[in-house]
């Protein structure tokens, strides 16, 4: 069993950062695939990133060059750092972990955090 709690959301002006943070308890972070995803209202939840146990990294295209995903496994914490944000990113995002992944795409999640909200707003 893990326990996953996000941390990190808020308010940000486009073109901004922010960093979203997951801290996991419970079970091994280590061998742990870790990804984020996010949801707007009325829409499906969107894979974002992930980060695989032994450090390989995936992005979905529109946030290619914009966000980078990290893992601190001595504290049992994901990252995702957001920069260049635009309106568009507003979302609640949402931290999970997953034994397997499917061309770098948690399949399926087995754990989900309860979401943080992130709003891209002037």
């Amino acid at each position: 069993q893990v326990q996953l709690v996000e941390s990190g959301g808020g308010l940000v002006q486009p073109g901004g950062s922010l960093t979203v943070s997951c801290a996991a308890s419970g079970s091994s972070f280590t061998w742990f695939n870790m990804a984020w995803f996010r949801q707007v209202p009325g829409k499906e939840r969107e894979f974002v990133a992930a980060i695989t146990w032994n450090g390989n990294i995936y992005y979905t295209d529109s946030v290619k060059g914009r966000f980078s995903i990290s893992r601190d496994n001595a504290k049992q914490t994901v990252y995702l750092q957001m920069n260049s944000l635009k309106p568009e990113d507003t979302a609640v995002y949402y931290c999970a972990a997953a034994f397997t992944l499917r061309n770098g795409v948690p399949s399926p999640p087995s754990y989900w955090g309860q979401g943080t909200q992130v709003t891209v707003s002037s």
